[in-house]
């Protein structure tokens, strides 16, 4: 990254009180993980936006897992109220797209090359959707979580965002109270709340530690 570090909170609040003053909301494509983290960021969003939730996530394995996290999606939508219209749509479930760009990088930590290239994998057809949907602008619920990296989120969805000729929103959605609310939001819906990234690496490295936790208890 150039010079400093930007402050994506503040650049996020720029952006939402430029289109605050629109009388007609725009349309915003919500790339979205899971249901829990996507709770928080809907709350917020929909205050300025009509939402599409795009549901794409090939990384997530097994399939059963998968099912399990977009149907919660879909259910914390059908049960909450928002400001302006919010819809899901799934995008195409395919492991082999996912595995082909993992290819290489098996070995990698949670955190690393394989997944910058998973966060690119998503984000790049969350811009092109946006494109072919004609939205105004394009973001992730991603920036909520404590374990991702806001820069590099956010420096990827713009790349993509540029290189399909769409607008990126900013965001840091962990910050002011974003990941606590949730949390909570996820206690209130009764959200299943994941353990692991979703990929079958991410699976591994989980089921190791609670190996190791259980070696530790003997």
């Amino acid at each position: 990254m150039d010079g400093q570090r930007k402050n994506y909170e503040k650049m996020m609040e720029e952006a939402l009180g430029t289109g605050a003053s629109s009388p007609s909301f725009p349309r915003l494509l919500l790339h979205a993980c899971c249901a829990p983290c996507s709770s928080a960021v809907l709350e917020r969003l929909s205050q300025y936006f009509r939402i599409t939730v795009l549901y794409y996530n090939p990384n997530i394995f097994p399939e059963e897992e998968y099912r399990h996290r977009v149907e919660e999606l879909k259910r914390l939508v059908s049960e909450s109220t928002y400001p302006n219209p919010v819809e899901v749509v799934e995008g195409s479930y395919n492991p082999e797209t996912f595995f082909a760009c993992a290819k290489g990088l098996e070995q990698e930590p949670e955190g690393g090359k394989r997944c910058e290239k998973c966060f690119r994998l998503r984000l790049s057809e969350a811009c092109k959707a946006a494109k072919l949907g004609n939205y105004d602008v394009v973001t992730t619920t991603l920036t909520i979580s404590p374990q991702k990296d806001v820069d590099l989120m956010n420096r990827i969805g713009e790349e993509e965002a540029e290189r399909y000729g769409v607008r990126w929103l900013p965001s840091a959605f962990r910050k002011k109270g974003g990941y606590q609310r949730s949390i909570e939001l996820s206690r209130e819906h009764g959200l299943y709340r994941q353990d692991f990234c979703g990929c079958v690496y991410s699976k591994a490295e989980r089921d190791r530690r609670k190996g190791d936790q259980r070696e530790e208890l003997k």
